[in-house]
């Protein structure tokens, strides 16, 4: 046999190295409508499944086991309530990607799913602190799980459109001081939408008018929501929003008093 030289170079060795999983990217959507997407890809799970998950995304701290049964299961006994969450969370399970964190008999939305109503309360209230806009009006023109009726979906609902019109307002107000003109109109706009008899929106809305040079315009928004209100309720616009436009009045006959457009 020939003898392999001691300084002969030694042999290759490869090495296989298995890249890890990435973690599944899971996104819970809650505005506009319940979507669920692992990936990218739309899972579709039962509505009792639904229900569970949305109501333990929408609580930003732990819940007991009973609470959530009690919660969703009001009309049944306490052990058939117990037996539905249990059939829900296992449903839940089944479709390869962690969505409920079930540890210490507390159930908390796990921490990677991500949530679209948490993620835009988080932007709104840095904006209401006095960060940076980083808002859009086409983000913020979904209600809750508009078409669901159960009472403490209502609930949440109003909480957030509340905080979602506010937040329409200022930013109508900080894009108008920006001079950003045009998304200042859009997010007054949404807002007048979201509550057409909301002052605040409408004063938001006649500043962006104005801004512009429109002052027709603003006068004509005025008198739309001065019909609205008397109509509606039987009451005057404040002293707010007409002061807005006393400088362009020519009297109060004749300009603001005025109820055609």
């Amino acid at each position: 046999m020939k003898a392999v030289p001691s300084d002969a170079p030694a042999a290759a060795t490869v090495v296989s190295v298995q890249a890890s999983p990435q973690p599944m990217r899971t996104r819970l959507t809650l505005l506009g409508g319940f979507e669920l997407a692992a990936d990218g890809v739309p899972v579709v799970v039962p509505m009792s499944a639904q229900r569970v998950i949305a109501f333990i995304a929408l609580h930003d701290h732990p819940l007991q086991r009973a609470y959530v049964a009690g919660s969703l299961w009001l009309d049944s006994p306490e052990a058939r309530a117990h037996a539905n969450l249990r059939s829900a969370l296992w449903r839940l399970g089944r479709h390869g990607c962690t969505l409920v964190d079930t540890r210490d008999q507390q159930l908390r939305i796990d921490a990677g799913v991500a949530v679209d109503v948490r993620d835009v309360e988080t932007s709104i209230r840095g904006m209401l602190a006095g960060g940076d806009v980083a808002l859009s009006a086409s983000l913020l023109g979904a209600d809750l799980l508009p078409d669901w009726y159960e009472d403490w979906v209502e609930l949440e609902r109003e909480r957030f459109r509340q905080l979602r019109l506010h937040a329409l307002e200022v930013l109508c107000e900080r894009l108008t001081e920006t001079g950003r003109l045009g998304e200042a109109l859009d997010a007054g706009l949404a807002a007048v939408a979201g509550e057409p008899l909301r002052e605040s929106a409408h004063r938001a809305l006649v500043r962006v008018h104005l801004a512009e040079g429109n002052t027709a315009e603003a006068l004509r928004q005025y008198r739309l929501f001065r019909r609205m209100l008397r109509a509606q309720l039987g009451l005057e616009p404040s002293a707010q929003i007409e002061q807005l436009l006393r400088p362009i009045a020519r009297s109060p006959a004749g300009g603001l008093a005025e109820a055609s457009v």
